[in-house]
């Protein structure tokens, strides 16, 4: 996955320890059981009618100058009674090309759940890209806005779409707010919007591409294979800062705190906590990665009946790797949760790091506390693009609405819905108790083997560690072909790894390199 901040950003099952780092995403926020009923008072209807406010402009990019139109406007999808239950909002960027020139369309979203897409709208590959002070606090308005030198629209339209209930996009009808807060709700409603902006703007031929981020790689891992099951194949999926299977990261279960370790290390790292530090950090963090998955792994597996001796040895290599000392990690049996890691890093400083990304310092007005009373990495930039989304949608784009824009649904994340269904009738349609759509995308790839996949991570990134995500893209199974339309991009960011010029610029040429290679079939 708002935490109104990051999150407003990207995940939400339990607190802030190493599941909810994963449960409630990138700009969510845990919610309170009282506010489900709360949700359907405060959602505002839309107008049943599809609105679109179109405006023009020019984008340079790549040494070319790019004539575009902007798109604010809505799509409403229907139930399957055929009544319209939603009011979908959307921003689409779309190039003049020639008649009947066949561009690409990506359909862009961030996760939460129950997020809006005003991060990605105003920070990732679109025509404009917000100023933050990023990794450092970005100062109050007035804020920049500038065009963004690091755009895709030179190499494929782009929509961003906000979930129901967040942004402007709201329930019609007799629908609730709490009839789209869930796995497969989502994905219904998404794969429905998408389906009703081709066919309005008559796209059916395009080359399709889906870009999500935290919970929106969720989403996304599970909307690929339902939109192919609806008979629309796609050539690329864009995973940023992914969670994909929430069953296995679950607290109890040992492989969360494995899933977390090359994440402290690179915190440990930055920060300058460990004894030796090494010169270079991908060498650093492979090493890391082989001892989590093989000694680390194997004494936490041994629980209770761990040597003495065992445990000696791998809380001395745990302190090597964490900067934690070696009495602490005995005394929280080898086993950090995320909380405390950001607690207790810079403790002797009375300083906290971030989630989102660890790179960010905050300060707790009780440095002896257990867990962090805020994620800095997220207050820090969130008034810069919550403030410039505003200004950006009414004066630039002209969109006039009644409807307040919510960066997050109300009660979202305590009214979801997190069982999901087995894809293509697997496991005899029984649903998982927490999401694996890694099963999904796994499926999805089986049955169109030109599907390519890119999973972008940021070492510094807390909320949806890059090792987990290795570990759940590793585990779909694909055979030889397919595996290798699976790709992995790495960068000095967090959670937002497009916050930063240089990491932009990269991952243009990451992304520009990825496109071709899933276009040239």
């Amino acid at each position: 996955m708002r935490k109104v901040a990051y999150a407003a950003f990207a995940a939400l099952l339990l607190s802030s320890s190493a599941t909810a780092a994963f449960a409630a995403d990138d700009k969510g926020g845990g919610g309170k059981d009282a506010q489900v009923e709360k949700v359907e008072a405060a959602t505002a209807t839309a107008p049943v009618v599809e609105q679109a406010k179109t405006t023009s402009h020019v984008l340079n990019v790549g040494g070319k100058s790019i004539k575009y139109k902007a798109t604010a406007g809505t799509v409403t999808i229907r139930n399957g009674e055929g009544k319209p239950n939603a009011s979908v909002f959307y921003i689409a960027y779309t190039a003049d090309a020639a008649p009947g020139a066949k561009r690409p369309v990506t359909f862009l979203y961030n996760g939460g759940p129950g997020s809006a897409s005003l991060w990605l709208t105003m920070g990732s590959v679109g025509p404009v890209r917000v100023k933050t002070g990023s990794p450092g606090n970005t100062a109050p308005a007035p804020y920049s806005v500038e065009q963004n030198p690091y755009s895709l629209l030179d190499k494929s339209d782009l929509v961003f779409i906000d979930a129901v209930g967040a942004g402007y996009s709201r329930p019609l009808g007799e629908a609730k707010g709490k009839d789209f807060y869930g796995v497969d709700q989502d994905v219904d409603a998404f794969a429905k919007a998408i389906e009703r902006w081709l066919e309005i703007n008559k796209r059916w031929n395009s080359p399709k591409f889906l870009f999500g981020e935290s919970y929106g790689t969720t989403r996304s891992a599970a909307l690929v294979n339902k939109l192919q099951e609806d008979g629309y194949d796609f050539n690329g999926v864009v995973l940023l800062s992914s969670i994909l299977n929430y069953g296995v990261r679950q607290p109890g279960y040992d492989r969360v705190y494995t899933t977390y370790l090359p994440s402290y290390a690179a915190t440990a790292w930055y920060h300058d906590k460990l004894a030796n530090k090494p010169a270079d950090l991908p060498t650093f963090l492979a090493e890391v990665r082989a001892w989590a998955d093989g000694p680390y792994t194997a004494a936490l597996a041994k629980g209770h009946n761990l040597s003495d001796a065992e445990r000696d040895a791998i809380a001395k290599q745990l302190s090597a790797y964490t900067g934690l000392s070696i009495d602490y990690l005995k005394s929280a049996n080898l086993r950090v949760e995320l909380g405390r890691f950001r607690k207790e890093l810079l403790r002797d400083e009375r300083k906290i790091v971030g989630r989102f990304d660890s790179r960010f310092e905050g300060v707790d007005s009780d440095a002896a506390g257990e867990d962090p009373e805020s994620d800095p990495s997220s207050t820090a930039i969130s008034s810069a693009f919550i403030t410039t989304h505003h200004d950006y949608v009414q004066n630039e784009l002209g969109y006039e609405t009644d409807l307040e824009y919510k960066t997050r649904a109300d009660g979202a994340n305590a009214a979801w819905d997190w069982g999901h269904r087995f894809p293509n009738g697997g496991g005899n349609n029984r649903r998982m108790l927490a999401p694996d759509t890694a099963l999904d995308l796994a499926n999805a790839m089986r049955t169109n083997p030109n599907l390519h996949v890119l999973s972008m991570n940021g070492w510094y990134d807390m909320a949806t560690p890059f090792f987990g995500t290795e570990y759940d893209l590793n585990h779909m199974h694909l055979d030889g072909d397919r595996k290798n339309n699976v790709s992995f991009t790495y960068y000095p960011s967090g959670h937002m790894a497009y916050l930063s010029p240089d990491v932009a610029k990269q991952m243009r040429v990451d992304l520009e390199r990825f496109y071709n290679e899933a276009l040239a079939q």
